[in-house]
C-alpha cells in the first residue's frame, strides 16, 4: 500500500533531532523527503553508536524514508540547485532560527518567488514577535524555560533537573507533523501555500501550564498555581516487596474496588477524604502515603494481579533493558530488524498506529552523507555535466 502522503514531496533542511523526527514521520507516512545536509552533514551522524562514521545510531533513528543529497547553501550554486529542488516541492521544513534563513536569501518571500504553493515551516525556539525571537534554543534550555526543572525540583529533592528524554524536541516535532498535514490539507482545497512558524517554547507551554494554571486561571485569581495530585512528593512508582508497580487508583470506582480488594469496602465509605476528587485531590499526598504503604505487603506480581482484577489502572516500572524486550512490544511486532546496505543488520523503532488503508511503513533506512545527490539533481534536470561541475566545486558530493 501507499502511505497517505505518497506523491508529497518535502524538501528537509533540519537537523540534529526535533526536525528530522517531524520529517521522518512525514516519510513514514509516504512523502519523499529529500535530506538536504551541507557538506560536512547532520550533526546527529555521529551521535551515539557506530559501525561506521557518519551513521550512528542516534542517526538511523530519525532518518529512514528518506533520500540524501549534499549542497553547500553558501554556494550560489548550492542555493540555486535548491531553489530548483523546492520548484517541485510541496513543503520545506527548516530547523534553524529564521534569521540564518535570512542570510542564506531563502526567506518564505525567497521560497515563495519559485513555487507558491509550498509550506513553509520553520521549527525553532521562540516565536518572532518576542523579546527572544533571535535567541538559540536546544531540547535542556526549553525544558528549563518552561519549568520542567523546577517542577522536578519541587516534587523531589530540591535540585532542578532535566527530564533524561529529548522530550522537547520530539513534541514539537511531532506538533509540527500535524500542522503541516493541515497546511496541505488546506492548499488541496485552496491552491494556497503559506509560511507556517512551530516555536518551541510557546508549544510546550501548555504542556505545563495547562494543569498548573490552576486558580491563576480566573481573573481574580482563585488561588495559587499548581496541580497538587502531580506535585504530590509521594506521586512515585509504588514500591512493593521485590520492584515497583505504576498505579493510578484515581475515580470513585477505582477507590471503592481497590478498598473492596483490600476485603475493606467499608473503609471508602468511612474515610471523608474519599468524598468525591477534589477532597481527594486535597489530600492525595496523604492518600498515596497509604496506599504506598500499603504496596510493601506484596510482590509486585501479586498486585498488577490485584489490580487487574479490581480494573484499576496499573504497570509495571521499565527500565531501559525490559522497555526493549517489553512482551506487549515484542507480540504487536514493534521492533523491526532491517538490513541496511552499508551498516548491516539494525534494529528500528516500529510504527505505533495502525491504518487500515495507507499505513505508514519503513521503505527505505537511513541514507549516507550524499547518497542520493546524483540523482536527486538529475531528478531537478540537472546534467551530466553540470553535476560533475558541482561535485568538483564542492558544491555537492555523493558516496
Amino acid at each position: 500500500m501507499s502511505g497517505a502522503l505518497d506523491g508529497v514531496k518535502v524538501v528537509d533542511l533540519t537537523t540534529v533531532l526535533m526536525g528530522p523526527f517531524a520529517t521522518q514521520q512525514l516519510g513514514d507516512m509516504g512523502a519523499d523527503v529529500i535530506k538536504v545536509e551541507p557538506p560536512s552533514g547532520d550533526t546527529s551522524r555521529n551521535v551515539g553508536a557506530t559501525r561506521h562514521r557518519g551513521m550512528a545510531s542516534g542517526f538511523l533513528h530519525c532518518n529512514r524514508n528518506k533520500r540524501a543529497i549534499v549542497l553547500d547553501l553558501k554556494q550560489a550554486a548550492g542555493r540555486d540547485a535548491l531553489l530548483r529542488l523546492v520548484a517541485q516541492a510541496d513543503v520545506l521544513v527548516y530547523n534553524v532560527r529564521p534569521q540564518a534563513m535570512a542570510r542564506l536569501r531563502l526567506t518564505y518571500a525567497d521560497v515563495a518567488a519559485v513555487n507558491s504553493r509550498i509550506i513553509y515551516v520553520g521549527m525553532f525556539g521562540y516565536g518572532q514577535r518576542g523579546p527572544y525571537a533571535a535567541k538559540p534554543a536546544y531540547d535542556d534550555l526549553i525544558q528549563g524555560a518552561v519549568g520542567i526543572p523546577s517542577l522536578v525540583a519541587r516534587v523531589g529533592d530540591g535540585v532542578p533537573r532535566y527530564v533524561p528524554v529529548t522530550m522537547i524536541d520530539r513534541t514539537v516535532g511531532t506538533a509540527a507533523v500535524g500542522q503541516i498535514a493541515a497546511a496541505l490539507y488546506r492548499r488541496e482545497k485552496t491552491g494556497i501555500g503559506q509560511s507556517i512558524e512551530v516555536p518551541m517554547f510557546e508549544t510546550m507551554v501548555p504542556f505545563v501550564l495547562g494543569e498548573h494554571m490552576a486558580g491563576q486561571s480566573y481573573e481574580p485569581p482563585l488561588g495559587p498555581m499548581g496541580y497538587s495530585r502531580l506535585l504530590a512528593r509521594e506521586r512515585t512508582p509504588f514500591p512493593t516487596q521485590d520492584g515497583y508497580v505504576c498505579a493510578l487508583i484515581y475515580t470513585d470506582s477505582h477507590w471503592r474496588s481497590f478498598f473492596k480488594e483490600l476485603g475493606q469496602p467499608e473503609r471508602f465509605d468511612n474515610d471523608p477524604r474519599m468524598a468525591d476528587i477534589g477532597t481527594r485531590t486535597a489530600h492525595i499526598g496523604d492518600l498515596y502515603g497509604m496506599v504506598a504503604d500499603i504496596m510493601r505487603t506484596r510482590s509486585t506480581a501479586q498486585w498488577l494481579a490485584f489490580f487487574d482484577k479490581a480494573d484499576i489502572p496499573a504497570m509495571r516500572l521499565n527500565d531501559l533493558d525490559s522497555l526493549y524486550h517489553d512482551p506487549h512490544l515484542e507480540a504487536v511486532g514493534y521492533y523491526e530488524t532491517l538490513e541496511h546496505p552499508s551498516e548491516g543488520l539494525v534494529h528500528q523503532l516500529g510504527h505505533a498506529s495502525t491504518w487500515s488503508e495507507s499505513p505508514p511503513s519503513t521503505r527505505r533506512l537511513a541514507p549516507r552523507l550524499g547518497e542520493h545527490s546524483v540523482e536527486v539533481l538529475k531528478e531537478a534536470g540537472y546534467g551530466d555535466d553540470e553535476i560533475a561541475a558541482m561535485l568538483a566545486n564542492g558544491v555537492t558530493a555523493t558516496v
